[in-house]
C-alpha cells in the first residue's frame, strides 16, 4: 500500500458472484456460498493487518428472500455457522461484530448467534466488522424516516438537515465508506448504502467473491489511493 495516512478508513464490499462461481464448475450454487468464507476470512484478516477501521459487507440484501427457499435456507444455515465458529477468532482478532439490517425477520437460531456475537465483542476497539443482513439502502432511509415520524422531534423540522436525519440511520456513528468494491464484474451498487455512498469511490472487479483475496483487495486500496477526491470542490 502507499502512504498510510490516504488509505480508508471505511471499507465496504458488495460480495457477488458466488452462483456464477459454482455454476462456472457444474456445482451447486451452495457451493459458491461456502468457497465464499475464505473470502471474507482473507478480507477481515488484511483489514487487521492494515489497521482498516471498518469494514462492511454486503451479506445478504432485502431482495435476496426472493431466491429459491432452499438456497435460502442454507443462506442462513451458513450464516449462523459462520458467526459461532469464527466467534473465537473474532475476539482474538479484537474484532467488534455489528450488524445492519432488520434482524428480526431472520431465524430465532440465527438472531440468537448474532445477539451473543454482538455481546461478546462488544467491548473489542480493534477493526469493527459490520454484517449488513436483510438490509437495503432504501430499507435504511424508509426506518430513518418512520423512526423520526414517531419522534416529537419531528416537530423541529426548522432546523432539521443531513446531519440531523444520519441520526435515524442504522448506520450512526459508523462513517460513510470512503470506498466501495463489488466483485463479478457487475458495476452497480444494488440498493446498498445509497445515503451513506453519496462521495464513496467505487471500485470493480471482474473476479467473483469466491476467488476474492487479500491481493484483491489490496489492488482496490492502491486504486483508491490514486483518486483525488475533490467532494465538489475545484
Amino acid at each position: 500500500m502507499n502512504d498510510q495516512s490516504n488509505k480508508p478508513e471505511h471499507i465496504a464490499i458488495i460480495m457477488d458472484g458466488n452462483g456464477r462461481w459454482a455454476k462456472n464448475r457444474n456445482e451447486n450454487r451452495i457451493k459458491g456460498h461456502i468457497k465464499a468464507r475464505k473470502s471474507v476470512r482473507e478480507s477481515i484478516e488484511f483489514c487487521v493487518e492494515k489497521k482498516i477501521k471498518y469494514l462492511s459487507l454486503f451479506a445478504f440484501s432485502t431482495e435476496n428472500w426472493s431466491r429459491p427457499k432452499i438456497e435460502v435456507k442454507a443462506l442462513m444455515n451458513l450464516l449462523n455457522s459462520v458467526i459461532e465458529e469464527e466467534l473465537n477468532n473474532l475476539i482474538d482478532q479484537n474484532i467488534k461484530f455489528l450488524t445492519i439490517g432488520n434482524i428480526s425477520e431472520l431465524p430465532q437460531i440465527t438472531r440468537n448467534s448474532i445477539e451473543i456475537a454482538k455481546e461478546k465483542t462488544k467491548e473489542n476497539d480493534g477493526l469493527n466488522l459490520i454484517l449488513a443482513i436483510n438490509y437495503s439502502g432504501k430499507w435504511d432511509i424508509i426506518n430513518a424516516v418512520k423512526t423520526l415520524y414517531k419522534s416529537r422531534k419531528r416537530k423541529d423540522l426548522n432546523n432539521f438537515n443531513e446531519k440531523t436525519f444520519e441520526k435515524y440511520l442504522s448506520t450512526y456513528n459508523i462513517p460513510d465508506p470512503e470506498l466501495i468494491i463489488r466483485t463479478s464484474g457487475e458495476e452497480r451498487i444494488s440498493n446498498f448504502y445509497l445515503w451513506q455512498a453519496a462521495y464513496s469511490e467505487l471500485y470493480f472487479t471482474d473476479i467473483l467473491w469466491p476467488d476474492f483475496n487479500k491481493k484483491e483487495l489490496n489492488n482496490a486500496i492502491f486504486e483508491f489511493e490514486k483518486r483525488n477526491r475533490r467532494f465538489g470542490k475545484i
